[in-house]
């Protein structure tokens, strides 16, 4: 890979320069490459409280907001084949910054524009440079983790829930303060480009690497795949469905039933922020089986038990568990062979954000079935199925 290898020999020479001086640089390539996580989780969070206004706006039904918010999720799903083509041809850096700025421009937009369907594309637009830059920050992350010689990905993760946090109470405390839509969101995109400014030189250039744009995944790829696929449909679970099955089936409060995501969402960022140790203590397999099982336990005491803090409690576990699994699965992602890196890592994280789109519709159709406990105490099995399977995968 001639990209790595000269990603590797920037990331090296600064940890070299580093040990032997002591001197730390406000812009190396891991700092940077937090920074650019935690901006990508600061813009995802920060359409969110906008999306009530943009639903009087428009004086959109349930169900055509919901058509409106799939044009985000297509974006993404679109644009992210073709992400590990651009970083290969254009480096890691150039393609970060172009599909950031390509989301912020989107952004402010987003509050003024008075059609409905250019809002679509407006959406289709902001997904899509979303679905390039959470692409092309993984590869980076890689490459990063790869010359560091240590885990560092749930850390980068971490910062990504974190920012994520950061953007929507930014948001949600502007607009709640009078300011309004537009002003709100440009300043959370200008502070942004002031810390992108700072962490711009910290980003690796790397390129060279020339391929097809679009690679099926094979070998390996599928199985760190499918889990990825489970995973992201676990958290879209509990992000669709976390507040309704509080509300439905253990009869809490409408207006308080938000709690088990908040609860599932902090816990799992605070362990995601010390998940490269415990990588490091126990070793990335034994990461994925005891996460695995204590997050299919967590989903049966969500669903086993009749107390409303019992089923909070076991979101928390969800959280706790199902943490680090997907950084140790981009990790591994970056280190297998069956496929360059490049082309894994956009598979890998197609199939992921597939498992977060199309999951959480298809738990509800599973629900009028039978009943949403059943729903999620399903995919409590394939948690613990990912478990198991981690006996035999080379992480």
């Amino acid at each position: 890979m001639r990209a790595a290898g000269a990603s590797l020999g920037q990331v090296q020479s600064f940890v070299t320069e580093t040990a032997s001086t002591g001197v730390k640089f406000s812009a190396s390539p891991p700092a940077a490459t937090r920074i650019v996580f935690f901006l990508s989780g600061v813009c995802v969070a920060a359409w969110a409280p906008l999306i009530p206004f943009v639903k009087d706006r428009f004086a959109l039904s349930e169900g055509q907001l919901g058509l409106l918010l799939l044009c985000l999720g297509i974006g993404s799903i679109a644009a992210m084949p073709l992400a590990g083509a651009l970083t290969g041809r254009l480096g890691c850096r150039r393609v970060i910054v172009v599909s950031l700025i390509l989301a912020w421009c989107m952004l402010p937009l987003a509050t003024v524009i008075g059609r409905v369907d250019v809002l679509a594309v407006a959406l289709l637009l902001f997904g899509a440079g979303l679905g390039v830059v959470d692409v092309a920050m993984n590869i980076h992350a890689v490459l990063v983790e790869r010359a560091a010689g240590r885990a560092l990905m749930s850390g980068f993760h971490g910062l990504w829930s974190v920012g994520g946090i950061a953007g929507a109470g930014l948001t949600s405390l502007l607009i709640s303060s009078g300011v309004s839509l537009l002003v709100t969101s440009l300043v959370v995109v200008g502070v942004s480009v002031l810390l992108l400014a700072a962490c711009f030189r910290g980003l690796l250039e790397s390129g060279g690497e020339h391929g097809p744009a679009f690679a099926w995944p094979h070998g390996r790829v599928v199985v760190l795949g499918i889990c990825c696929f489970v995973l992201y449909l676990a958290e879209g679970s509990v992000l669709e469905w976390g507040a309704v099955f509080l509300s439905t089936v253990r009869g809490m409060n409408v207006a308080h039933a938000g709690v088990g995501f908040v609860a599932f969402a902090s816990a799992m960022t605070m362990c995601r922020l010390i998940g490269d140790r415990v990588v490091h203590a126990i070793g990335p397999a034994r990461v994925v089986l005891f996460g695995g099982l204590l997050a299919a336990a967590g989903f049966l005491v969500v669903v086993g038990t009749s107390s409303i803090w019992a089923s909070i409690a076991g979101f928390v576990l969800v959280g706790i568990g199902a943490s680090n699994i997907v950084p140790v699965m981009f990790s591994a992602a970056g280190r297998q062979t069956s496929m360059p890196a490049h082309l894994a890592l956009p598979a890998m994280t197609t199939l992921g954000y597939a498992g977060g789109l199309i999951g959480p519709p298809v738990i509800g159709f599973v629900a009028q079935a039978s009943s949403l406990s059943v729903s999620l105490g399903l995919i409590g099995v394939l948690m613990a199925a990912i478990a198991v399977a981690s006996i035999k995968m080379r992480l």
